[in-house]
């Protein structure tokens, strides 16, 4: 390990964000890193509470019940992470989750797919979506159904194999060495795997070009085997290349092959930074694992962990 990370995780008191909240502790105490438990408040609640005088009482209020569901959350787990801090936000989810990492200086993001609705807050989904979208530090999204943990080695220990997929562009070679180097730290095999989509030839390009589909086959089976050997230096690899819809075959194939966590990458737009692919979007629905998302290019503490 480079150094000690700090993970933030958002909580909106769901049992979800509570899930998410022991694997951002058990990862936070294994590296003797720093745990930023983060809440937002709603702008329109907070001026209400300013307009009847309720303020800052309405703040040290939201801080009082967040340690409490934190301590809570996380009775059954000791130690907990060496640094714990607590830290409440008023704005838009998404903005203040990403601004609050950007100020802690997090290694690491780590919220629930899915969170509290209806009339007291929306937080998740579609804020989980935002700050995929907007993120410069790698997020790992816990789905809702996935039982508790004590440690990383207990997460460790349920994750099986890793599946990256990958789409063979500039930024594959950054997503591949990330979950080879997970992999190396935890043990377990990776399985590297592209999705051939289904595309139109048109039956002049087929009569001219004699084998058009083997021909793009074989195109991604060298560059798939590049990334195989990259990724052979530090850990056990397979590749698998699959044909049909991308996201329906990525979770598929984690869910034949036992792995539970999927590295998947966020993809770049020049000056606007990571934004997150429709490929990427439809796993995070339909996965029942974890996912781990990484920007083009961090230094955060997917690319350093060790175990």
């Amino acid at each position: 390990m480079l150094h000690q990370p700090t993970v933030l995780c958002p909580i909106d008191f769901s049992d979800p964000s509570r899930a998410a909240l022991e694997y951002a502790s058990a990862i936070a105490e294994h590296f003797g890193g720093r745990l930023i438990v983060v809440t937002v408040n709603d702008p329109f609640l907070a001026e209400a509470a300013v307009a009847a005088g309720y303020e800052p009482s309405f703040t040290a209020d939201t801080e009082h019940e967040l340690r409490r569901f934190a301590a809570e959350g996380l009775a059954h787990r000791a130690p907990a992470a060496k640094t714990t801090e607590f830290s409440i936000a008023v704005g838009k989810a998404a903005p203040e989750i990403v601004r609050q990492a950007r100020e802690h200086r997090a290694d690491l993001i780590v919220m629930g797919s899915h969170g509290r609705s209806g009339f007291r807050k929306t937080f998740f989904g579609s804020t989980t979506e935002r700050v995929l979208r907007e993120t410069s530090v790698p997020v790992l999204v816990t789905p809702v159904d996935r039982p508790a943990v004590a440690s990383l080695t207990e997460i460790a220990s349920r994750i099986g194999r890793i599946v990256a997929p990958v789409d063979m562009s500039d930024a594959s070679p950054h997503q591949v060495r990330v979950a080879a180097g997970l992999a190396q730290a935890l043990s377990v095999p990776l399985v590297l795997t592209h999705v051939l989509e289904p595309v139109f030839i048109p039956a002049s390009v087929r009569l001219a070009i004699s084998g058009a589909d083997a021909s793009r086959r074989a195109q991604v089976e060298e560059r798939l085997q590049g990334l195989v050997a990259l990724a052979s230096a530090y850990a056990q690899v397979e590749s698998v290349i699959l044909s049909g819809e991308p996201p329906a075959e990525i979770v598929k194939l984690a869910d034949t092959r036992g792995a539970h966590l999927i590295v998947m990458g966020l993809h770049s737009a020049g000056l606007l930074g990571p934004r997150m692919g429709s490929v990427t979007y439809r796993v995070l629905s339909l996965a029942h694992d974890l996912v781990l998302a990484v920007p083009p290019t961090n230094a955060g503490v997917a690319n350093s962990v060790t175990v």
